[in-house]
């Protein structure tokens, strides 16, 4: 398979599993035996998912030390941290301004037929805490934080490692070797990548098939008009960004949206973050990204700038308070900002995060869990789109980040060039 034909079988495979989904669940006539046929379709893109998450932790782990070790100093990595911290933080307090708005705007919560059974929506709220958050950031064993693919985990060991290689190489000749065989390994990481990526169109076949089967095209007009809100609010989002993308960047920005059309492919139909990120980091290196950008800002960007999340968690939110008839004050829904932007970054890794979060906030307001099920239903569709906008977010970051970059490297250059410029 060429890699420049890879969007189109991912596409053709989207396609097709929509068809294969719909007949199969509409021929079959029983719920019990589409359960059977989403099994075994959901194997494929479990087989595929796995292949994703075995070549995570090693491409994280020698592409962070890889690009450090191409640093000028360490100060450069913390400066480009804290610039990326910055822009993420930005990034989700527009994402979820922008929620509050649109769903305090369309008010789709009112009149709607709510649950009221007392089992409760089976969404556990254990991940929103200090503990959880402290325990993702400082790793307690790498090979622990290895083996469950725990990329923040991953990615503070791999700086304190670089950090370590990038100070003692000038006193130390022998770490040259060490340097250049972690710099190969993540060469062949990349390689391994491209091998594994010709899986993608195959699972995603597997993983649209089997939510169709299970669940029908139906779901998509009983939910219609809040799925098709929550959408229409993500491309505003889409919208926004790629136009700050353009005041940092100009008109590379629809460049670089050209080069990670696969990514959002790919996003779009396993929502799945991890699935992406090998063929994120290919596409922004062709973009001119420099590999210790791309391979640093990447792992933090899966975990905190998580754009398309933000803005769903809050107009789920709004929209359950609506349903349940609960006001609650202009202050207190910015009250109500402030836990998701903490919460939502102490949850890295976690399954459907974002329905995590709400269901972690809705207690604070007096809604029942079981609001819960309402959003779960459609949740499937509505992830595929959120997972998209998290993926041109973190591109449009990276991009820009390599900009500033770029332009103090610029101005640092021609400041030596002419000293007496410094005089003035």
């Amino acid at each position: 398979m060429k890699r420049t034909r890879l969007s189109t079988w991912i596409l053709a495979g989207l396609v097709t599993g929509l068809i294969v989904g719909a007949i199969v669940h509409s021929a079959t006539g029983s719920t019990e035996l589409n359960k059977q046929i989403a099994g075994y379709l959901s194997m494929l893109t479990d087989a595929f998912l796995r292949l994703i998450k075995m070549i995570i932790a090693p491409l994280v782990f020698t592409g962070v030390i890889a690009g450090m070790g191409h640093t000028d100093s360490p100060g450069e990595v913390g400066r480009i941290g804290g610039r990326a911290i910055l822009w993420f933080v930005a990034a989700s307090i527009l994402s979820l301004v922008l929620g509050l708005l649109l769903s305090n705007a369309l008010g789709l919560g009112i009149g709607v037929e709510l649950p009221h059974s007392a089992t409760g929506a089976g969404v556990s709220t254990e991940a929103f805490n200090l503990r959880n958050f402290v325990s993702h950031i400082v790793p307690q064993s790498i090979f622990l934080a290895m083996s469950q693919n725990d990329i923040i985990a991953i990615l503070v060991f791999a700086v304190f490692f670089g950090f370590a290689i990038s100070t003692l190489r000038e006193r130390e000749p022998s770490l040259a070797g060490l340097s250049s065989t972690i710099e190969g390994a993540f060469k062949v990481m990349l390689k391994v990548t491209n091998y594994v990526m010709r899986f993608a169109p195959l699972g995603v076949f597997a993983a649209v098939a089997s939510v169709v089967t299970l669940q029908g095209l139906g779901v998509l007009s009983v939910y219609g008009k809040f799925i098709g809100s929550v959408y229409g609010g993500m491309i505003i989002l889409c919208l926004i960004l790629i136009g700050i993308g353009f005041l940092f960047i100009g008109p590379d920005v629809f460049r670089l949206l050209g080069l990670v059309k696969e990514p959002m492919l790919i996003a779009f139909s396993t929502s799945s973050s991890e699935a992406t990120f090998p063929k994120m980091l290919e596409q922004l290196e062709k973009f001119g990204i420099s590999n210790k950008i791309a391979a640093f800002i990447l792992p933090l960007a899966y975990s905190f700038n998580a754009d398309g999340s933000m803005m769903y968690q809050a107009f789920a939110t709004v929209f359950l308070l609506q349903a349940y008839g609960i006001h609650v004050s202009f202050v207190g829904q910015i009250g109500m900002l402030l836990v998701m932007l903490i919460s939502s970054k102490g949850i890295a890794g976690v399954p459907r995060a974002s329905i995590v979060v709400v269901a972690a906030t809705l207690p604070l307001f007096g809604v029942p869990a079981e609001g819960i099920l309402l959003l779960l239903a459609a949740d499937t569709f509505v992830d595929m789109g959120r997972t998209v906008t998290n993926v041109v977010g973190n591109s449009i970051a990276s991009a820009v980040i390599a900009r500033w970059e770029l332009r103090r490297a610029n101005d640092a250059v021609q400041a030596s060039s002419n000293p007496a410029q410094i005089h003035r």
